[in-house]
């Protein structure tokens, strides 16, 4: 998906985020490719290869406002390491842990057998699988 900047800008405003100039920068270079896995770092390394003036504290702030509005989705790994996910319909995930890379599974490809029931007063929202692959021995 090639998002020009009016697209990025009307996107925005769907989400009920206005359009600053950091956020139409940082969406645009999001949105532009298509569905990807991207770190805050990665994000903030190509706003910087673009020009893009920002710190790295505006990137991850910017990623977790597009987040919230429902832009984007925080794949979590570990303590200290999130992925934002432009793909957010229903899918999972395979995690390969030598390359660091993401790689989406599409939601009806999983099928969960069993589930808890939600703790009290509680009620799930959604099921997220994150299947952790090696090199095989």
């Amino acid at each position: 998906m090639n998002l020009t900047t009016p697209s990025v800008t009307e996107r925005l405003k769907h989400a009920a985020l206005r359009p600053t100039r950091q956020r139409t920068a940082l969406a645009s270079l999001m949105f532009a490719t298509g569905d990807r896995h991207v770190t805050a770092e990665q994000v903030y390394a190509e706003a910087l290869a673009a020009g893009v003036q920002v710190s790295l504290a505006t990137v991850y702030n910017t990623l977790h406002q597009f987040t919230e509005a429902g832009l984007l989705r925080e794949v979590v790994m570990g303590p200290g390491k999130s992925y934002f996910d432009t793909n957010t319909t229903d899918h999972h995930h395979f995690y390969f842990e030598q390359s660091g890379e993401l790689c989406d599974i599409p939601g009806q490809s999983v099928a969960l057998a069993r589930c808890p029931a939600a703790p009290d007063g509680t009620e799930i929202t959604r099921i997220e699988i994150i299947i952790r692959v090696g090199t095989a021995a």
